[in-house]
């Protein structure tokens, strides 16, 4: 995997993904992700295939070899890419998750705005959520 970056597309505007691509980024292995903001300039450059509508209903990680996985397809690569979390990823073979995780994602992602402002009122600030640490944009 050395050299080997994915490609995390999220919602930049949304602070419970924020907090989710700031907690992928402190359990990563060093060099696993690249986070790109789905707002950015940078993401409509570079994935073109990848309409903003698609990338503002969940997350998308861009595997080095082109490939695109969405939302709770996403969970495994994602969590094999993570220090002392890979065990989960084998969860996901578990019968009754493949039918559980799309159906809960969805759920969660359709109402990421008001959970986020439930959970920490006052964290959506005027502009969006901040970029994490890392983080690529362009203005």
């Amino acid at each position: 995997m050395a050299g080997e970056s994915a490609v995390l597309v999220y919602d930049g505007e949304c602070p419970m993904c924020a907090g989710a691509v700031a907690w992928i980024e402190r359990h990563a292995v060093q060099g696993a992700f690249e986070f790109l903001p789905c707002q950015s300039s940078d993401r409509a450059r570079r994935f073109p295939e990848l309409p903003e509508a698609t990338c503002l209903e969940a997350m998308q990680l861009v595997l080095p070899d082109g490939r695109i996985l969405a939302g709770a397809g996403a969970l495994p690569e994602i969590l094999g890419r993570l220090r002392g979390w890979r065990w989960l990823a084998a969860a996901f073979r578990l019968p009754g998750v493949g039918w559980a995780a799309p159906t809960i994602y969805r759920w969660v992602a359709r109402h990421r705005h008001a959970i986020s402002h439930a959970v920490a009122p006052g964290s959506r600030r005027e502009g969006g959520a901040q970029a994490p640490p890392g983080a690529s944009s362009s203005p």
